[in-house]
């Protein structure tokens, strides 16, 4: 669950030194992996009192979710399903997600939009495009934010700038939180498939997905997350292209293999 980078020299980022009981003590899910390859407690050390340069990815496994309605609760249960612990957030009070988190288990926990954005260790936004406002954005500096919404004019009224082309549904969370980097994904696939449409590699099923960004390096973090999910990513440019996957387009909600989706993605048309 490589998910960031923390590089220098191992002497000068003293709160690695936390880290170190947590692996040792076996607690808190913290490993540190040098490409595909574990690193011990005992190894960990040693790169603490080491003056050479180094680099080391480190697992983080907490993710935030904004929004507990159908988009939020199955990628709650397929991150779940995947190692990952989730802290789930909606529009009112932590205590109306007791029954939520009960049914997704210990791996779970209720927070305010705040708290689960702050707690995670990059966050997952599906909220309706009119609730991007209520988004907290300092708690998301810095972070990978996944935005999942789609433009529906019947559900949500028209947006003047969607309409007109000069920005998309995951372009307004991006304009709302200029400080994270945001990826559009997971907004091209029905709620209930998130959780249950995951394949392995080579598995005749599998599925691919698109998705969207600015940043290149998020992108190649939810690259990987969706092969951890089950699906195969076909990376389509900026956050401006992300209309190539929205409703109404050919690519839109629809199972298909890389192949289909690219040549999908290259047939979307503008209205």
């Amino acid at each position: 669950m490589d998910v960031g980078w923390f590089a220098g020299r191992a002497d000068e980022v003293s709160r690695l030194a936390d880290l170190v009981a947590g692996v040792s003590a076996g607690v808190g899910g913290v490993v540190l992996v040098e490409g595909e390859q574990g690193i011990s407690a005992d190894s960990l050390a040693s790169l603490l009192k080491n003056p050479l340069p180094w680099k080391y990815n480190i697992t983080m496994t907490t993710i935030g979710i904004l929004g507990a309605g159908h988009v939020g609760n199955n990628l709650a249960k397929a991150a779940i399903a995947r190692g990952y612990d989730v802290v789930i957030a909606n529009s009112r009070s932590p205590d109306t997600l007791n029954d939520l988190v009960a049914e997704l288990g210990p791996h779970a926990s209720a927070a305010t939009p705040a708290g689960a954005a702050r707690r995670g260790d990059f966050a997952v936004v599906a909220v309706y495009l009119p609730a991007i406002g209520q988004v907290p954005v300092e708690p998301l500096a810095d972070k990978v934010v996944i935005g999942t919404m789609n433009y529906i004019p019947e559900l949500v009224g028209r947006v003047k700038e969607i309409d007109e082309g000069t920005t998309t549904a995951v372009g307004l969370l991006q304009a709302h939180l200029p400080a994270s980097r945001v990826v559009c994904a997971f907004s091209m696939i029905g709620a209930a498939e998130m959780s249950g449409d995951g394949h392995p590699k080579g598995d005749p099923k599998r599925r691919a997905l698109a998705l969207a960004g600015d940043d290149a390096s998020a992108k190649q973090f939810v690259a990987k997350l969706y092969d951890k999910f089950g699906f195969d990513a076909l990376d389509i440019g900026d956050l401006q292209e992300s209309w190539r996957i929205a409703p109404g387009q050919p690519a839109f909600v629809i199972p298909q293999t890389l192949a289909e989706l690219k040549a999908n993605v290259a047939a979307a048309t503008r209205s």
